[in-house]
């Protein structure tokens, strides 16, 4: 089986980037910030605090999490039998799901289901600790940035087209402080693998920079 791991900050297009490599290479594409989020979605659901380390941990076995693939290979996220993939995609939720991923009981909980993915079909994997922690042997390990103002700016489009009310300064605010969590949190920090491939998109579109990862891939696998 082949690994693609695009790891990068939030807003940094790795969702939309890796899905679109997925399926010009024919892989399987796995959003792993959904599944923290789906997680995350659980914890807000009990009324569960994102920085009660208890109750996080005392009730994270009360939440089946699954990853299944639509014939065109969109992934959708599912708690409990439920699909709670139109709930993940909030600012409250993204919040959650940065502050439940620093405790060690929640990584280990799902780096068995992530693993167990890629070990199954080819993927490209999309996150924060993919090339470094979930799948250090990837074939091809590929780094995301873009500004934090660009970042902030494609986030807002994304959350105005579902809440005209969207204000780009407390979405720049937030993504700023999600980079402060994710950087500096004590296990699997937001970091490039030291073998990764660097790859600034800032000023990129979306197409342009797509072309750019599967050069990159192309390159790396012959």
């Amino acid at each position: 089986m082949r690994a693609i791991a695009i790891d990068g900050p939030a807003g940094a297009g790795k969702s939309t980037m890796a899905k679109a490599v997925a399926k010009a290479l024919g892989y399987v594409y796995v959003d792993t910030g959904a599944i923290y989020r789906t997680l995350g979605c659980h914890y807000e659901m009990l009324g569960i605090g994102p920085k009660d380390r208890d109750g996080i941990t005392r009730l994270i076995g009360d939440a089946f999490i699954e990853a299944r693939y639509t014939e065109e290979g969109e992934q959708r996220m599912f708690l409990n039998g439920e699909d709670v993939t139109g709930l993940l995609r909030t600012p409250e939720i993204s919040d959650y799901a940065s502050k439940i991923s620093a405790f060690p009981v929640v990584r280990e909980y799902l780096l068995d289901m992530q693993r167990q993915i890629a070990r199954e079909q080819n993927v490209v994997m999309d996150g924060r600790d993919i090339g470094t922690v979930v799948l250090p042997d990837a074939d091809v390990k590929i780094f995301l940035t873009a500004s934090p103002e660009e970042r902030a700016r494609r986030r807002y489009e994304e959350l105005k087209a579902k809440d005209p009310k969207t204000k780009y300064e407390k979405v720049l605010q937030d993504l700023l402080q999600r980079d402060e969590q994710d950087s500096t949190r004590k296990i699997a920090p937001l970091r490039k693998a030291h073998d990764a491939y660097e790859l600034d998109t800032t000023n990129l579109g979306i197409d342009d920079s797509v072309q750019a990862i599967l050069e990159i891939i192309r390159e790396k696998l012959g």
